[in-house]
């Protein structure tokens, strides 16, 4: 009896670490056929044109926080410098958490680190030249998320390269997965609010200067909640029982459902629209 029991306990485990291993998988796909359609919007919409010396087309971008400026050569420059690093570090991040990069490309997986860790802190730091010098800011609320941001995402691409370099690979992983969450908060954001708006059948909580009750929340839940369902998940694959790693299974299926509509929301209604190429 007890022997039945023990294998009837075994074989609950391994199909619940089987099922959060589905979903965690399952998340980074879709995660990353989103953030590479990312890509292509920005190629599309700011690096072609930027390369084929129209940079001006940015204007036609309304969803853009003063983008392209006539006659601002300097603030076009930072803004310029700002969008290539980002279809950069999107290009890239991806890459660093494959595991069969790690394991049979080492020595790639460690030079597209340092790009990508290089590219965060300059985005990190563009990003506040953006808010606290050109002002490309809506509201206070604004200023506040977007700085707090760029702050985790310097914290965290330290620790993850600390980590390296004291050879805790462990700790290493954890640290390039809190980065890679961080550095994608931008995009979380959108996402974010197309599964919002297409789930309340048009924009709730939203005001003209992005300054309702659900732009203040999505303006620091589309990075501190994503940071939080990463914690929760690795404690859960780390702790739980069985029962504790199905429900996490369950519920990283249920937000990757939501990540995709609000892919495809976004790319619908945000990004289809510009893409001229």
């Amino acid at each position: 009896m007890t022997a039945a029991v023990s294998t009837n306990e075994l074989t609950r485990k391994s199909v619940a670490d089987a099922a959060l291993d589905a979903a965690a998988q399952l998340w980074f796909v879709v995660a990353v056929l989103g953030q590479w359609t990312f890509v292509y919007y920005i190629a599309s919409v700011y690096v072609v044109p930027t390369v084929m010396g129209y940079s001006g087309r940015w204007r036609s971008n309304d969803s853009l926080i003063k983008g392209y400026i006539v006659g601002d050569h300097v603030g076009n420059l930072y803004f310029t410098a700002h969008v290539f690093i980002a279809a950069l570090i999107t290009t890239s991040g991806a890459l660093q958490l494959v595991p069969q990069i790690r394991a049979r490309a080492i020595s790639f997986h460690r030079w597209n680190g340092r790009v990508y860790i290089s590219a965060a802190f300059l985005m990190a730091l563009g990003g506040l030249w953006l808010v606290w010098v050109r002002g490309t800011i809506l509201t206070a609320y604004g200023a506040a998320s977007s700085t707090f941001l760029a702050i985790l995402i310097m914290v965290c691409a330290t620790m993850t390269v600390r980590q390296a370099l004291a050879r805790r690979i462990d700790l290493h992983h954890r640290w390039a997965l809190r980065t890679f969450m961080v550095v994608n908060g931008v995009w979380f954001q959108r996402i974010g609010y197309m599964f919002w708006t297409i789930l309340n059948r048009g924009p709730a909580g939203m005001g003209k200067h992005m300054d309702g009750p659900f732009d203040i929340f999505w303006g620091f839940g589309c990075y501190l909640l994503p940071l939080a369902v990463l914690e929760i998940y690795l404690r859960t694959r780390d702790r739980a029982d069985s029962r504790g790693k199905s429900v996490m299974a369950t519920a990283l299926f249920a937000v990757t459902v939501a990540m995709g509509i609000g892919i495809f929301g976004a790319y619908m209604f945000m990004w289809r629209p510009f893409i001229k190429f």
